[in-house]
C-alpha cells in the first residue's frame, strides 16, 4: 500500500498519522485569558524539542470554521503556559476537558481539577498531576491555512514542578507516574508493558 496525502481528505489523513505515530505524549495545557478565564485542553501532537535550552512543542489545529481555539489565542495574549502530564488517575478528566466549552467557562470548574497558582506564569498548575511545566512563549508557527491549518507552539520550560512521590533523585520514576499515551481513533495506552534495551558502546 501506498498512499500520497494530498489524495486523502483532512479526517483519512488525520486517521493515517495517528494510527501510524504513536504512542503519543499527551500536552495538557493549561492557559489564562485575556479576562482572567483559566482554560485547560490536552494535545497529542507533543513533543521535546531541545534539551538546553528546555525547549517543548505542540500542534493545535484550528476549529472546523476556521476560528483560533481558547488555548492558542490565550498563550498569543499571554506569552505563556503551563504544561502538565496525563496520569492514569486523570485520564477519564482530562478526556471530558476536550469537550468544546464556550471560551467564558473554565475547564477546571466544569470537570472538577484544582488550580492552583504558579511560581513564574500566569497560568495555573494542575494539583492533580505529578508533573506541571512552567512554560515561556518562544514561537507560533503556522502550517496549512483556514479551516485545515494547525499551529505549531514552541515554548520553553522555565520551572519543572514535580511531585515527591514520583521523584527518583535524578529523574520521574514511571512506575510511580503512570503516564498515559495516546493512540488512534478513541484508544490510549498505559506505560506498564516496559522492556529494557542498552545503547549499543
Amino acid at each position: 500500500m501506498k498512499i500520497k496525502p494530498q489524495d486523502l481528505e483532512k479526517k483519512d489523513l488525520h486517521e493515517l498519522f495517528v494510527s501510524t505515530m504513536l504512542p503519543r505524549p499527551i500536552a495538557f495545557v493549561s492557559t489564562v485569558s485575556q479576562e482572567g478565564i483559566f482554560n485547560l485542553a490536552p494535545f497529542s501532537f507533543f513533543t521535546p524539542i531541545s534539551m538546553v535550552p528546555p525547549v517543548i512543542g505542540f500542534s493545535i489545529v484550528w476549529k472546523r470554521d476556521g476560528q483560533k481555539k481558547d488555548t492558542l489565542r490565550n498563550i498569543e495574549f499571554s506569552k505563556e503556559f503551563v504544561v502538565t502530564v496525563v496520569t492514569e488517575s486523570i485520564a477519564e478528566a482530562m478526556n471530558q476537558t476536550s469537550a468544546d466549552y464556550p471560551s467564558n467557562v473554565s475547564e477546571f470548574k466544569e470537570v472538577g481539577f484544582t488550580p492552583i497558582k504558579a511560581d513564574v506564569v500566569k497560568a495555573p498548575l494542575v494539583v492533580e498531576s505529578p508533573v506541571n511545566m512552567e512554560c515561556k512563549l518562544l514561537q507560533v508557527i503556522e502550517f496549512g491555512k483556514a479551516p485545515t491549518g494547525t499551529s505549531f507552539v514552541l515554548g520553553e520550560v522555565i520551572l519543572f514542578h514535580i511531585r515527591d512521590d514520583v521523584w527518583a533523585g535524578d529523574h520521574a520514576d514511571i512506575s510511580r507516574l503512570k503516564p498515559v499515551g495516546r493512540l488512534g481513533e478513541d484508544l490510549y495506552c498505559r506505560a506498564t508493558d516496559l522492556f529494557e534495551m542498552k545503547r549499543p558502546k
